[in-house]
């Protein structure tokens, strides 16, 4: 059988209407060129279809790109805005920000993986004091909580960037190439990652005034826990108050605020059980937690485990004491979608803290008995949420 080129082919079919046109049944009129017209697509669609579909899917990222990259500059513009307002610098920072936006942390070889995690915590422990100082140095004026703030805000500009960076090489990539899956597997993850844009792009108004974020409710409850009892510092950036809890006493622990900090939950509660020698009866977590789609935002679960998200280091900590000393752990989560986490927080997150310390309050009357020492810790960022 011979092959023969695919305008050839189409030239045939035209000098060939009338046999064409006798089989559909018509006299010549418009029925013969639909026939030929579909005859000539399907030829078509057999030779270039993929590459149509690929162009197709091509200007859809596009578009999607140039959203991003708007998003991004505009997180740029606010980070250098918000640092230039509350630092009172005496240079400009613009290239300083710009090398900040490129930051980067690579994490311990983990080929022998013993004594990772105590290798993972040290390059952690670096990389945010690393940040501290660049934004001590960008923004010499700011105080303690306007230095954790404006540390945030260039954190929610760095994610933008990386984003719109990793976004853009697989749309390169795909463009070079003209893959068909690298393509279509960059459009099905697309409207993911500009949720997640379109939260950090959000989040960045609320770390630039210092607004509570979804991700605070863990704090603003311990802050309603231990409102009006005496707090005082335990360990980095992490504060304890004693406060009587229904007949216990309750050690209630979060990170210091009102400025953007999470302190270092792990060190925190490794150092309040060591001090009071094990004798912790039971330890309650409270955090906001990812819904699922349908689930309503301000729904309340419980359950036990370290709730505490991050790289693990500090879960690894918690579990390791609450090991030694036997030590029960239960969990209270706030559910809220991810845009909601990083977003200036909203209404039904607020309203849901009140319906969280009940849902503690049952659970310590249920699980402990008069006398008992527990520990709660409200976990997550404290900023916009004082002591």
């Amino acid at each position: 059988m011979t092959l023969i080129p695919i305008s050839d082919a189409i030239t045939l079919l035209v000098s060939n209407a009338p046999i064409y046109t006798n089989q559909l049944g018509g006299d010549g009129g418009w029925t013969s060129y639909i026939g030929l017209f579909s005859m000539a697509l399907f030829f078509v669609m057999i030779f270039y279809g993929q590459r149509i579909q690929s162009r197709m899917m091509i200007r859809d990222v596009e578009s999607s790109l140039h959203k991003l990259r708007f998003i991004k500059d505009e997180g740029r513009k606010t980070a250098i805005e918000t640092l230039k307002e509350a630092g009172k610098p005496t240079v400009d920072i613009s290239s300083r920000v710009d090398r900040c936006l490129d930051y980067f942390t690579i994490g311990p070889q983990s080929m022998d993986p013993a004594g990772i995690v105590a290798k993972l915590d040290h390059i952690l422990e670096v990389r945010d004091q690393r940040l501290l100082d660049e934004v001590r140095l960008m923004a010499p004026q700011c105080d303690d909580v306007q230095l954790h703030n404006m540390e945030n805000t260039l954190e929610a500009a760095m994610a933008l960037t990386y984003l719109y960076k990793v976004v853009r090489h697989y749309y390169i990539q795909g463009k070079k190439t003209m893959s068909l899956y690298v393509i279509m597997q960059l459009q099905m993850v697309l409207p993911l990652v500009m949720k997640e844009a379109e939260a950090f792009s959000a989040a960045l108004t609320a770390f630039s005034f210092g607004q509570p974020i979804g991700d605070s409710v863990g704090p603003l409850i311990a802050g309603k826990l231990m409102h009006g009892y005496e707090a005082h510092k335990v360990y980095k950036d992490c504060v304890v108050a004693t406060v009587p809890f229904e007949g216990r006493t309750a050690l209630v622990m979060k990170a210091e605020g009102p400025g953007g900090n999470v302190g270092k939950p792990g060190d925190a509660i490794e150092a309040v059980i060591e001090e009071n020698e094990g004798k912790i009866a039971m330890l309650v977590m409270i955090d906001a937690g990812l819904k699922l789609e349908g689930e309503t935002v301000g729904d309340i679960a419980e359950g036990v485990g370290s709730a505490i998200g991050g790289p693990g280091v500090d879960a690894f900590k918690i579990e390791e004491k609450l090991v030694k000393y036997k030590i029960p752990i239960n969990a209270v989560i706030i559910k809220e979608d991810i845009g909601d986490a990083v977003a200036p927080m909203r209404k039904e997150i607020h309203d849901a803290a009140d319906k969280a310390i009940e849902r503690v309050r049952e659970l310590v009357l249920e699980r402990t008995k008069e006398g008992d020492t527990i520990l709660i810790f409200g976990v997550g960022n404290s900023i916009g949420i004082g002591q």
